[in-house]
């Protein structure tokens, strides 16, 4: 009995911040999702027959879009109790032995949907705080012109927190949520009194009567219809961090009967004062709550942008690790959590493009226009890797994997081609901003790959480099090298630059080379193989997960049941760095050239990546024409 009672203690806890972390986005959506719908250039006038067809909408998109698809469908598809889309991504395109042309397409689209979540993470929290500090102006217009400026505030005390790490903070955001939902669904209730009939809306009848009646003018609403679903790929890119179970059980408890009961409400109060269009949200409100309303809303919003924030972190982290964004720096916040962590280079860059966007659209429904591109685009790439991820894991037959996926993409399609209008108002925003990143990360991982193959090709072979040192005998010196190496295979060239100059070679050898496996973690009794060698020396190879990462404490650690006793203090880590020369030669284009070695130059090395002792490091440079 005990033992029950302490694991419902544990899937409640697990509950209440899955609460707090996954559904802090989609949870923040009534504050101007409804609102778009009914006010502003392409709004549709809130009469009874609109007003019951938009809530209809709105029922039908999170039952489909939440509840089905990444509640019931892609939540499944864990890559070892990972998700988000490089994760999904992994399990979807086929081994590296099997490459080909799918397989390069479906990266190309994988990674595509990875920058699509930085221009997410960018108008997040902008629409979010706005919105919630512009229902200050419903209170009294004297706050109007010091919207922006407290936005603006609040934006740079959020991202100077992040310096501190999420996990005291992480502990109140299930609470802080949960009051947030019961406020909605309180005032949803309380709106629902004013004109029941709005419950009707449940029937699908009513959205298919809204887009036949109103055409050109219905289709274009569906894109703030979409905002409701906004915040949906953080149900499935935290799994790892809550599991499943915890995820599904609190969005049926809390988040998804509050969102109906507050969308309801709002409906209501149209039907009954026409004229609250304008921040249906706020004025469903009694005037005494206002303020104690604003600051549970900001309370909220911040709570979702930090949501968003963390997750930028942690896509940025997996990226590095599969070799698609040069090595930034890397802070842990915290001693016990391992995906707590802080990238100051990440987090200037999203504060300062936030507080631009901020002050270059000045307010909630302009950023509105440019909020649904890319979260819709990102839903499509999901849709199209499940396909495949479901053909692998679970051996569906294509005709009933095609058949889900059509339905979810005829709605995404509809959801995206409404998006689509917005692109000359703002949509084009997060769209230059993915394509940016998505350049940077396709020239990193091509340069990469370039690289090794240059340096490849002037490797000598392990086998004629044992028998040179077996025909003529280098002096040896006491102690431990480990040369490190991006190919497995071959001589380091740090090795052979070492003994050529220095003319000495250490009693005792490691070729160490650290890869990147395409799952989630790698088990630790399969983290390290050692291959002794002749001569004194050994090859390493430590494999990492890209949610996994590397430490070389941990990793010479993991040598010592294999026969391989490394002790810190007798040795040295040989290093490489090699300088970019662009060149007119084939390869890549050379203005991609130029910008890979700007960010080679300007990557963080190789010692503080890895945590190596910085004194115990020796880098040897060289040139590579490209």
């Amino acid at each position: 009995m005990k033992e029950n009672r302490s694991d419902a203690r544990y899937l409640a806890g697990l509950m209440l911040g899955a609460l707090g972390v996954v559904y802090g986005d989609i949870g923040t959506s009534p504050l101007y999702a409804l609102r778009e719908c009914f006010h502003g250039a392409h709004a549709v006038p809130p009469t009874e027959t609109n007003v019951l067809g938009v809530l209809s909408l709105i029922f039908w998109s999170l039952v489909v879009i939440v509840s089905v698809k990444y509640l019931t469908c892609v939540i499944r598809a864990d890559n070892k109790g990972e998700g988000g889309i490089l994760a999904l991504l992994a399990l979807a395109s086929p081994e590296a032995s099997q490459a080909g042309k799918r397989r390069g397409a479906l990266l190309a689209v994988g990674v595509f949907g990875a920058a699509l979540l930085y221009g997410d993470g960018m108008i997040t929290p902008c629409i979010s705080i706005l919105s919630a500090i512009e229902g200050l102006e419903v209170a009294t217009p004297l706050f109007s012109p010091y919207i922006v400026p407290i936005t603006i505030a609040i934006l740079v005390m959020l991202f100077a927190c992040q310096y501190f790490g999420t996990g005291g903070v992480g502990k109140v955001f299930g609470p802080i949520t949960l009051l947030w939902f019961v406020f909605i669904a309180a005032l949803g209730i309380r709106g629902i009194l004013m004109a029941p009939k709005v419950l009707a809306a449940v029937s699908p009848h009513y959205a298919a009567g809204f887009l036949m009646e109103n055409g050109f003018t219905g289709f274009v609403v569906l894109g703030a219809v979409f905002l409701v679903v906004t915040g949906s790929e953080a149900l499935y890119a935290d799994l790892g961090h809550f599991g499943a179970r915890p995820i599904r059980l609190v969005w049926f408890a809390v988040p998804f009967p509050a969102l109906l009961l507050n969308y309801l409400g709002q409906g209501a109060l149209l039907l009954q004062q026409p004229a609250a269009a304008e921040n249906p949200f706020y004025y469903l409100s009694p005037r005494w709550a206002l303020y104690p309303l604003v600051v549970v809303a900001t309370l909220a919003s911040v709570i979702a942008s930090q949501a968003l924030i963390s997750g930028v972190f942690s896509i940025t982290m997996q990226a590095i690790q599969l070799g698609y964004l040069p090595r930034m720096e890397i802070r842990h916040t915290s001693s016990r959590e391992r995906g707590q962590i802080y990238m100051p280079l990440v987090n200037g860059t999203l504060m300062l493009c936030c507080i631009g966007l901020v002050l270059g659209f000045r307010s909630s429904s302009r950023l509105a226009a440019a909020y649904g591109i890319a979260v819709t685009m990102t839903m499509l790439i999901t849709t199209v890797l499940f396909y495949f991820a479901a053909r692998r894991l679970w051996n569906w037959s294509g005709a009933k994997t095609a058949w889900l996926c059509a339905v979810f993409l005829a709605i995404e399609l509809a959801f995206f081609g409404a998006n689509a209008l917005k692109i000359a108002h703002g949509g084009w925003f997060p769209i230059v901003v993915a394509a940016g990143i998505f350049t940077v990360m396709t020239t990193w991982k091509t340069g990469r790959s370039l690289l090794r193959e240059r340096l490849f090709a002037g490797m000598l072979p392990q086998e004629m480099f044992l028998a040179e040192v077996q025909r003529t005998p280098p002096l040896r010196v006491q102690g431990t090298a480990v040369f490190m190496s991006g190919n497995p295979n071959g001589t380091p060239l740090a090795l052979l630059h070492n003994l050529k100059h220095n003319k000495v070679l250490h009693e005792r050898t490691v070729l160490l080379t650290i890869v990147t496996a395409e799952t989630a973690h790698v088990d630790a009794d399969a983290r390290v193989q050692v291959e002794p060698l002749s001569e004194g020396l050994y090859r390493v190879l430590g494999r990492y997960g890209f949610m996994d990462e590397p430490s070389m404490t941990d990793l010479i650690s993991a040598c010592q049941p294999h026969g391989l006793i490394l002790r810190p203090e007798d040795t040295t880590f040989f290093l490489s760095r090699e300088t970019i020369l662009p060149t007119a030669r084939p390869g890549m284009a050379l203005w991609r050239e130029k910008l890979f070695a700007f960010l080679a130059r300007n990557a963080q090395p190789a010692t503080a990546f890895f945590r190596l002792p910085a004194n115990r490091v020796v880098e040897l440079g060289m040139q590579v024409e490209f």
